[in-house]
Parts: C-alpha cells; structure tokens; sequence
C-alpha cells in the first residue's frame, strides 16, 4: 500500500506540470487523476476508459479528450476509489472528465464563439432563440390575418406555405449538420488512430445502441444521487435516442412521399409518418422529463456543476420539441392550428441552431471516442506499457 502511494504520489506530481505539458487547468486534473488510476488500477475492469489509459504513460491534451468522450459518466469508479475525496489525492473521474467534455464541445467547435456562448447560458439562449422564432412566426401570422383561423384539416402549408418553410428550415439544418461534423472532424483527427476495420465500426455501432457502457461496468446501473446503482439513466437515454430517431424517419418519410411520390401533408392519423412521429414524440417525452429528473438529483460530485445550463437547455429543448409537436398533432383540426404550428417550428429552429454546440453533440464526439477505442484495442500494446 505505501508502494503504490508513492507511485501515486509521484505519478501526481508529474502530471501537475513538472513533466507532462497539459494546456488547461481541467486538462492537467485528468491527467494528474489518470497518472494515480494508472498507478493503481483497481478499476480497470470498470469501462474502457481504464484499459484505454493503461494503454499510456503520459496523457497529451487530444488524450485527455479521447478519455473523457469515451467516459459515460456513470461514476461507479468514484464509489469504488480508495482516493476519492476526503483523500487528498482527490481522485474524481466523472467530475473532471465532464470538465473536459464541457471543453470538448466548445473548443472543437465552428464557429467557435457560439460554443462559448451556449456552454456558458444555454438554458437562456436556448429558450431566447425558441421564444424570438416563434415570435417572429406569430407576428407573420398577425400581419397575414390573425392568430386563429377557420379550421383548415390539419393543412398547415395553408398557414405557411411548403416552398417557404423548405426555405427557412434547410439553410438551418444544413448549418448545423455542417457545424457539427466540422467539430467532430477537429476532433477526430487530433485522436484518430488510423483507419477503422469492418469489426471495429460493428463493436462500435453496437456499443452505441446499446449504450453498453451505461451498464456501471457490472450490469447494475450508473450512480446519481448516492452509492446506489440504477439503471434508469440508461432506460431514459435509451427512450430519447430512439425517440428522436423515430422523429427523424417520420420527417424523413414524410419527405420522400412529398418529393417522390406528390403525396402532400396533411397525412393521416394512421399514415407512418403520423405513428412514426407520435410514437417517437412519446419517447422524447419521457426521455428528457426523466433525464432531467435525475440531473435535478444528481450528486455533485458525479457531474460538472458548470454544466448544468448546457445540460438542461438541451433537455429542455428535446422536451419542447415533443410536446410542441404533440400538441399540434392533438390541436391541427381546430382553428389555433396556425398559432400550435408557429411555437412548435420556433422551438425546432433553436434545437437546430444550437444543436452543434451542446448535448446533442456529445452522441458524436463519444461514438468518435468509442470507435477509436474499437480500433486501439485490436493493436498491440505500445511497448512498455500496458496491462502486465
């Protein structure tokens, strides 16, 4: 025991500066944790995180990265670590790495000013982008002839006709899907380790649906409030994943009919669009209510406090989308469809404006993690390091 202090000890040391060059304060913390856990190893059967830093003497900026996307948070190893605080090496893995995340998202940003701006207010500008579109929309709508109309059967392009929504929403979408992949393409080549095998992209992909590593590395759950697992986080992430991927066949099915087939909207109640989105819009109710749930609970220690906003704008928004949605598949035969349909494009336009710059992202940046840890794991060790 007092062998591994010293290596801990001086493996700390090291990583405060004297050796390792770290560029930020929450960079040189998972470092300095990283060289203590790799002193020690007790959890090494955890996740991948600890095999991955096994496989590392010394942790560069892109490797404190690839580590921290590829941590699910789940906080088993603080629980199960004799130098968590009150010890004074202070070993923290959730904490610091979700420091780092918060980084990640920011720093490999484009632009790079609005990755700041939402990591630091997101629940505000969030909601400000939400309530100012959907504003903006009912102000039209005013000016054309009023808030409320004579039902229209659900025919929402007679309140804003198809040619002028395509037009607003693609420029925005295609925005943020090139925004996004530009962060995660940053990313990627400051940690790739070369090109992926047909085995690593499946482990990957696998690992991704099942979100395996939720599992606290024994099947039981993660931790949040205390020392108890639970397997709720990873149930309430599973509902929103899968949610929001039935969301987005029903719009993309709903899309092929119009330019494919000349089929236009309104479908009907018992279209695959409509039970596509309904289904997937129930899911992306419960997802994010219980999400945010155990984020209003979660112990402090298990998370970065900083975050929260960022956290909690983006499950939020995910709620609203639904909701909004819900509400206006609920609403669309009667004459506030105009008024339903204008809060609900407000609140999808700010999901997509400030989609590349939170919560959303960090499903890419650990799928990128992940599949590099698929690719890393099928190399032999560097020499002389290594689980001996």
């Amino acid at each position: 025991m007092q062998r591994l202090e010293a290596l801990a000890q001086e493996a700390s040391e090291l990583a405060m500066g004297r050796v390792i060059p770290i560029a930020s304060a929450a960079e040189q913390e998972v470092g300095r944790i990283m060289q203590i856990c790799n002193a020690c190893r007790y959890c090494e059967g955890f996740c991948a995180v600890f095999p991955a830093m096994t496989r590392r003497l010394a942790f560069e900026p892109a490797d404190v990265h690839y580590l921290a996307n590829l941590c699910h948070n789940c906080g088993a190893c603080l629980h199960a670590c004799q130098y968590a605080p009150p010890h004074e090496f202070a070993v923290n893995v959730p904490q610091a790495m979700a420091k780092v995340r918060a980084t990640t998202y920011s720093d490999y940003a484009w632009p790079a000013g609005f990755g700041k701006l939402y990591r630091n207010n997101g629940v505000t500008v969030a909601m400000a982008l939400a309530g100012g579109l959907a504003l903006f929309l009912v102000l039209a709508m005013v000016l054309k002839g009023g808030l409320f109309h004579e039902p229209l059967a659900g025919n929402f392009y007679a309140i804003f006709p198809h040619n002028l929504l395509a037009g607003m929403f693609a420029p925005v979408f295609l925005f943020a899907v090139l925004a996004l992949g530009i962060g995660v393409a940053r990313f990627w080549r400051e940690v790739s380790p070369g090109s992926a095998s047909g085995a690593a992209i499946a482990e990957t992909t696998h690992d991704v649906l099942r979100l395996k590593y939720l599992d606290g590395g024994h099947g039981l759950g993660c931790n949040n409030e205390n020392d108890a697992f639970t397997l709720m986080r990873r149930r309430f992430h599973h509902f929103t994943f899968y949610g929001f991927m039935l969301c987005f066949a029903a719009t993309s099915l709903a899309t092929v009919y119009h330019y494919f087939f000349g089929w236009e909207a309104p479908y009907d109640y018992t279209s695959l669009p409509v039970l596509l989105g309904t289904v997937g819009g129930i899911g992306l109710l419960i997802g994010p209510a219980g999400l945010l749930w155990l984020n209003l609970k979660r112990h402090p220690e298990h998370g970065d406090a900083a975050q929260k906003p960022m956290d909690r704008a983006f499950i939020v928004l995910l709620f609203m989308v639904s909701l909004t949605g819900l509400v206006l598949l609920a609403g669309r035969e009667t004459g506030a469809m105009g008024l339903l349909l204008a809060v609900h494009l407000g609140v999808v336009m700010a999901f997509f404006l400030t989609m590349p710059y939170g919560k959303f992202g960090h499903g890419f940046y650990r799928s990128a993690a992940l599949l590099k840890w698929a690719i890393e794991r099928r190399r032999p060790n560097p020499v002389g390091v290594g689980s001996e």
